[in-house]
């Protein structure tokens, strides 16, 4: 089987669990509680045992093979500082792996990597509302050097410990070194970016059906304007991530292996996909609103035109009554015992024969 399946086949595929890996991650390091998970691969397995991470280091470094893969969720400064020491991060990068809110990019510090992901879910709801909350996003910061990747989760969502047995379950693939996760990192984050965007195509689709339906001018604005506000957060994380992809699939990276550097493509294909949907959501939601608002600006013409053409009617009786209201002695039918009788039929007639002509034009 060739190396790009296996790839494939470790992020995508579900795999049976690996004995050592608990998605509760109770085990804590003593370097403190944002410690999630600590391992040692050697030959693409996970050595037995919870290590702390400056015994995990020193395994790692007196047998000049494998790496060591730590896992950390939201860390405070304090938290992060002996790691940072331990694997002389750049003050820059731990700044940014703290502080979060960083957008997607790719840095090299000497001999390490930077590299931050926006991680995107779909948000599930019953029926969606000018309020409704559709995409959720996090980060994911991945530090990677020559014996050791350290990853930063932020957010609610994107847990890596799945991912984590899954490569555990291919341990040809983590043979290749650290390189090997920045790239399931990548394809986990970008297939997340696959489904978000297939989810919020049915929310789509439901606003454009209520503004074609019936009584599509009774669909409410709101929902349209709220798509294109989550469409746009998506957009902000999905978009940048395209440069740094493209630099890990083009550029002779230390950090990256020969070997999974081309594997990368794979990711920045799938990432055009995302952005090509994005791109055809927002014109498609622009469309929407655009009829949408054309339904409305054509039912008021409508409203405008019947209620021109009942005032139109009814001036006919106000003009006769007006004149019959003044105080003239000599007026036609005034002292007639026909007179009052006639004045009405009249009044009825001119009435019905206008009526008629706003009926035959379509104003009625």
């Amino acid at each position: 089987m060739s190396v790009i399946r296996h790839l494939r086949r470790a992020v995508r595929l579900p795999q049976q669990r690996s004995q050592g890996v608990d998605l509760a991650h109770p085990a804590r390091s003593p370097l403190g509680t944002a410690v999630v998970n600590c391992a040692v691969y050697a030959d693409g397995t996970r050595l037995a045992g919870h290590h702390p991470v400056d015994e995990a280091v020193r395994l790692v470094r007196s047998s000049g093979d494998g790496f060591v893969w730590i896992g950390l969720h939201e860390p405070s400064e304090a938290e992060f500082a002996d790691i940072v020491e331990l694997f002389g991060l750049h003050p820059l990068a731990v700044e940014d792996a703290v502080l979060a809110h960083q957008r997607p990019k790719l840095e090299q510090y000497d001999t390490n990597l930077f590299t931050v992901f926006k991680t995107a879910c779909y948000v599930e709801h019953d029926r969606l509302t000018a309020t409704s909350e559709v995409v959720d996003t996090g980060e994911i910061m991945v530090f990677t050097g020559e014996d050791f990747v350290i990853t930063v989760r932020h957010g609610g969502h994107g847990s890596l410990g799945p991912l984590r047995e899954s490569l555990e379950a291919l341990p040809e693939q983590l043979a290749l070194g650290p390189s090997a996760v920045l790239h399931a990192i990548a394809d986990l984050v970008v297939d997340d970016y696959l489904e978000a965007t297939a989810a919020v195509q049915n929310d789509i689709d439901e606003v454009e059906s209520a503004v074609f339906a019936e009584n599509g001018r009774n669909a409410d604005a709101g929902r349209i304007y709220q798509l294109k506000r989550e469409l746009l957060e998506l957009k902000r994380a999905v978009a940048p991530l395209d440069r740094p992809l493209d630099r890990l699939s083009t550029e002779p990276l230390a950090q990256v292996d020969p070997r999974i550097r081309t594997y990368f493509r794979d990711v920045a294909d799938h990432l055009a996909r995302v952005n090509e949907r994005i791109t055809a959501f927002d014109e498609l939601l622009n469309s929407i609103l655009q009829a949408h608002l054309a339904q409305v600006t054509i039912a008021q013409n409508e409203d405008m035109r019947r209620i021109s053409a009942w005032v139109a009617i009814l001036a006919v009786p106000t003009m006769v009554c007006g004149v019959y209201g003044m105080n003239f002695e000599h007026l036609w039918g005034k002292d007639s015992v026909y007179g009052y009788p006639v004045v009405m039929l009249v009044i009825v007639a001119a009435c019905a024969v206008i009526h008629r002509g706003f009926k035959r034009n379509g104003w009625l």
